[in-house]
């Protein structure tokens, strides 16, 4: 309610004579001098007059009590009025009526029989605040803001709204009637004890019982400014009772059930009159079931809030409904949001609320049924709502069923080429433009699909007749446009305007139903889940059980155009497959330009299901936090280049270790205009796949991933070579089509993995080097490799369940085998991620060692006697000039290689100082478990864990103490365990190995190792 102005009480003060209002309460006063006394009313024994009036400053004082005012005080003290009631009475001896204030003459409380019930009294209350709201334009615009503003709605549900003044309606509380009354209201709850209104300032929304009777009152204050503590939504003291809207959802076998009251009202105004509501989360009563039982009711779409609040009550709520036959649908609008807001945000909102109707969720045991929307009709006011049918979508607008549903939206307007209807226009689409004919009139309309906001209609209209037209732009939704196009048209086409108003709103129909489809292809996925045929299935599912799964990814990836990266193949598939896990890993492929890593990465893509999979040349730096909210949960997200991807690397980080996104940015309410934080969610897990040229990489990104290096050696590229050949012959292009088939293969089989968790019962036995905290992450990448190996051989494991929470969890468990090969790629790929030397220098190492060793023994002189030159390397190594400075700058910096000056001047000559072999030079994980010591310990998980947890600490795991810089892959020169898997090795062997035999873990080396330039060997 508005304040009154100050000014406005000091003109009422002064205006009325205070004398005269005095003597209209039966005081006699007496002339003393210029002023007048009488007996004060405000104390007892007063004999002698104490109260003087003074007329000249119209105030009255006692000097015995002390009461004192103005006139307004006179009538609070003396009649025990309010302010506001006061007020209004000096209004009234004026002759006078305010806006802000009620009238004298509003309608009051009759005093009611004294066996009057409460449903009586109730109903007097609700007539008061009807007749209160429908003359105040406050309230009235709260309802237009909150899009309640039907022309029906307050009468149909007796809305009101309690302005402070009910206590002005009633009796004089000095009278018996105005006591009782107000006696019995605070009974019911409308008034508090201290006989202010309990719905104060709020709008007011009644519900009755089957009977017709109150008994309920809702309000919702006006304002969101509330002292602390101050509640929004009130209720009447007691248990609800009352079904709202009971009469509409009566003979409809499908009722919408809200959360709030104005969610309900929300969904009536747009059309959909089958609609109730609970009072809150927790306020789905007994009486409201009843009542749906009792209606036959056989679904109900749960339109609760889309918060954690809303989300538990509705599934609290399905099987509850489930035990009375009554199927429960969800329907989900935005997170955070409820009806009221979603349809405020999306509108019109008979087309949003239509969508999510639509695309309600069944809960529990519910089937996919359709779900049909209901459309407006006239209602009386006289007699409540009754039951409206609800025809499917196609039923509300012909012209829309005429149009197929696309997928992606520049494939709206081309796909939707359909003949009407025959109660409908004739309407042909392309992807630039509509037309439609009615009878000798067409119309062209373009940039329909730029109108992807359900707030606007703006497009480009051609109208023609014969040889006459008429060309515009104008939003169809603004009425002015419309009028100025009529009049034009009908000008320029020599026609009736009223016909072209006929065809504009033919138009506008057909346009909004291509207009609905256009966004619902906008929110909806690009990539759609290919089918599966049965056939497929059946291939797909043999390969998923085929003893030698990995041994045929590794052919099958070298089928489709991979050459000689078996490793590197095999762990990129599978990190492919970990993003299905919870924790997916994330794969780096580095190499010089050329040498094949796009090959790599295209190669391993083509084998996951498309809709898995997002793959972009670069990304600016919030890109990241602009994509749908789910739109890359388990997917894969690959980047061609890592420097595509430099300014959203902070992103991308984030991304990979919290498996999400936010972002907080500023935007404009489309119902206020003003500026609003809305937050933007991308949720996870996702597995990252780059490539990168780069040599130095930024060290927050690289520890996050496994670097995979491709195979630069000139067997490689002959290789190569002769692949690109064979692709060239009858033979290649057998291989090419047979390569679609792979492909097809593979992406069916990933379909089929099942979101099973992985358990693993070696987990506790497990080792790994410790001696930096570079280490935590490596180490997790060390388990989730083991994970994805067991999540990909789930078709050949006995899934076994677990009860978490009440919950039942399927799950997997890891095999010897599974760590085995695990165990193997981890020297292939975490041994150069934890290596300091990047993987091309690591390289150029061992061939450095390979050449010193040969020309040492043919030379029959220790190493550190031999000296060679850059050219030395270079005809050995067969790099650039660039390239080779730069990986010999990197060996000498960290002690692999010494300077020495040359006999020629400024040149020099080097010295190896890094004392392994060039097996050594091969960068390894080491402290990793043995898997024979796991196969030969007892077979139960606590007894196999303790035995190998002791036996871990031993020396034969002493690696994972040892420093980097020079021994760090070559363990020792003494005696070892033989190794039989290089950089390079043949993987198609190991995992054959695997399948058949134990695979044997690290070596284990017994002597030590000096380190470069002098330094005491490690103990």
């Amino acid at each position: 309610m508005a304040r009154i102005p100050d000014a406005e009480i000091d003109r009422l003060r002064n205006s009325v004579n205070l004398v005269r209002l005095i003597e209209a309460d039966g005081h006699t006063l007496k002339r003393t001098g210029k002023d007048w006394a009488c007996a004060c009313p405000f104390h007892d024994g007063d004999n002698e007059p104490s109260l003087i009036v003074s007329p000249d400053k119209n105030l009255f004082h006692c000097f015995a009590c002390g009461a004192a005012g103005s006139p307004i005080d006179w009538l609070m003290k003396r009649r025990g009025l309010a302010f506001r009631r006061a007020v209004e009475v000096l209004r009234a001896e004026l002759g006078e009526t305010a806006g802000d204030v009620p009238s004298t003459s509003a309608r009051v409380i009759a005093p009611l029989p004294a066996d009057a019930d409460d449903a009586a009294l109730l109903a007097e209350v609700v007539e008061l605040y009807h007749q209160t709201l429908r003359t105040d334009a406050a309230v009235q615009a709260y309802l237009a803001k909150r899009g309640l503003d039907h022309p029906e709605v307050i009468d149909v549900f007796k809305l009101g709204y309690a302005n402070r003044t009910l206590a002005y309606r009633l009796p004089e509380k000095q009278l018996k009637a105005g006591a009782a009354v107000r006696g019995q209201l605070q009974r019911l709850g409308v008034l508090r004890a201290s006989g202010h209104e309990h719905l104060a300032g709020s709008l007011v929304v009644p519900v009755f019982d089957a009977a017709g009777n109150v008994a309920e009152l809702y309000g919702r204050k006006l304002s969101d400014q509330q002292r602390e503590g101050t509640p929004l939504h009130l209720y009447l003291p007691g248990p609800h009772r009352g079904v709202f809207n009971l009469t509409g959802i009566r003979g409809s076998n499908e009722v919408i059930l809200c959360e709030a009251l104005l969610d309900a009202l929300t969904f009536w105004c747009a059309g959909y009159r089958h609609v109730t509501s609970a009072f809150g989360v927790g306020g789905f009563t007994d009486e409201l079931l009843q009542a749906l039982i009792e209606n036959s009711t056989q679904r109900v779409l749960i339109a609760y809030d889309r918060d954690e609040a809303g989300e538990r009550a509705a599934e609290a709520l399905a099987p509850k409904l489930a035990a009375q036959g009554i199927a429960a649908y969800r329907v989900q609008f935005p997170k955070s949001l409820d009806a009221n807001a979603y349809a405020l945000k999306v509108g019109p909102a008979a087309k949003s609320l239509g969508l999510v109707l639509q695309q309600a969720v069944p809960m529990g045991t519910a089937k996919a049924l359709p779900v049909h929307v209901a459309v407006e009709r006239p209602v009386k006011v006289q007699d409540a709502p009754a039951p409206v049918a609800a025809p499917a979508l196609a039923e509300v607008s012909p012209l829309v069923a005429a149009v197929a549903l696309p997928a992606p939206v520049a494939e709206v307007l081309a796909s939707s080429t359909s003949p009407s209807p025959s109660d409908g226009p004739a309407i042909e689409v392309s992807e630039q433009q509509a037309v439609i004919v009615l009878g000798d009139r067409r119309y062209r309309v373009r940039g329909l699909a730029k109108n992807l906001s359900a707030d606007t209609l703006k497009v480009n209209v051609l109208a023609v007749r014969g040889e006459q037209m008429h060309i515009d732009t104008l939003d169809l939704y603004a009425a002015k446009a419309r009028q100025v196009f009529v009049k034009q048209s009908a000008s320029a086409l020599d026609t009736e305007e009223s016909v072209i108003e006929r065809d504009l709103a033919k138009l506008l129909l057909a346009l909004e139903g291509l207009q609905e489809q256009a966004i619902r292809a906008a929110v909806t996925p690009k990539k759609a889940e290919a089918s599966v045929s049965p056939e497929q299935q059946d291939r797909a599912l043999a390969l998923l059980r085929d003893p030698r799964l990995v041994e045929r990814i590794v052919s099958d990836v070298g089928a489709i155009g991979v050459v000689g990266e078996d490793a590197n193949a095999l762990v990129g598939y599978l990190a492919c497959v970990s993003r299905k896990l919870d924790k997916p890993l994330a794969i780096l492929i580095q190499s010089t330009s050329a040498a094949g890593k796009s090959t790599l990465m295209d190669a391993l893509l083509s084998l996951m299901p498309e809709h898995e999979r997002v793959h972009y040349s670069a990304m600016t730096g919030q890109s990241l936090f602009y994509l749908g909210e789910g739109d890359l949960r388990h997917s894969i997200l690959a980047i061609a280049e890592e420097e595509g991807v430099r300014q959203a690397a902070y992103a991308l980080k984030l991304l990979q270790s919290q498996g999400e996104l936010t972002i907080a940015s500023t935007g404009k309410d489309p119902t206020t205009g003003k500026l609003v934080t809305e937050e933007y969610r991308v949720e996870g897990p996702v597995m990252l796949f780059l490539t990168t040229t780069a040599i130095d990489l930024d060290e927050e990104l690289l520890n996050r991933c496994l670097v995979l290096t491709i195979n630069e050696t000139r067997e490689q590229t002959e290789a190569i070579h002769r692949r690109q050949r064979e692709a060239r012959t009858l033979a290649g292009l057998v291989a090419s089509k047979q390569g679609a088939a792979i492909r097809a293969l593979h992406q069916a089989a990933q379909s089929l993995l099942k979101p099973l968790a992985v358990v693993n019962p070696y987990a506790e036995a497990l080792t790994f080097r410790s001696e930096s905290t570079r280490m935590r992450r490596d180490h997790a990448k060390y388990l989730t490799l083991i994970d994805a190996i067991a999540f990909l051989h789930q078709y050949q494991r006995p899934v076994k369940t677990a009860t978490v929470a009440g919950k039942v969890v399927e799950y997997v468990e890891v095999t010897l085998d599974d760590i085995a090969l695990a165990n193997r790629l981890a020297h292939e790929v975490l041994g150069r991620s934890l290596d300091e030397l990047p993987p091309q220098t690591r390289r150029l190492l061992g061939m450095i060692v390979a050449m010193v060793g040969a020309r040492c023994a043919a030379q029959r002189i220790e190493r550190r006697d031999l000296r060679f030159t850059r050219a030395d390397v270079r005809a050995v190594a067969g790099l650039s000039e660039t390239q080779l400075r730069l990986h010999l700058e990197r060996l000498v910096d960290l002690d692999y290689l010494l300077v020495h000056r040359g006999q020629r001047g400024q040149s020099f000559v080097y010295e190896l100082q890094f004392d392994g072999t060039a097996e050594d030079a091969v960068p390894r994980v080491m402290g990793l478990v043995d898997v024979d010591v796991l196969r030969s310990t007892d077979t139960t998980p606590s007894s196999r864990g303790t035995a190998v947890s002791s036996r871990g600490s031993g020396p034969e795991f002493a690696g994972s103490s040892r420093p980097h810089r020079g021994g760090f892959a070559a363990g020792s020169r003494g005696e070892e365990t033989p190794r039989n898997a290089t950089p390079d090795a043949d993987i198609s062997s190991l995992a054959a190995a695997v399948e058949e035999t134990a695979l044997p873990g690290t070596p284990r080396r017994t002597a030590t190792q000096r380190k470069p330039n002098g330094a005491h060997p490690t103990p």
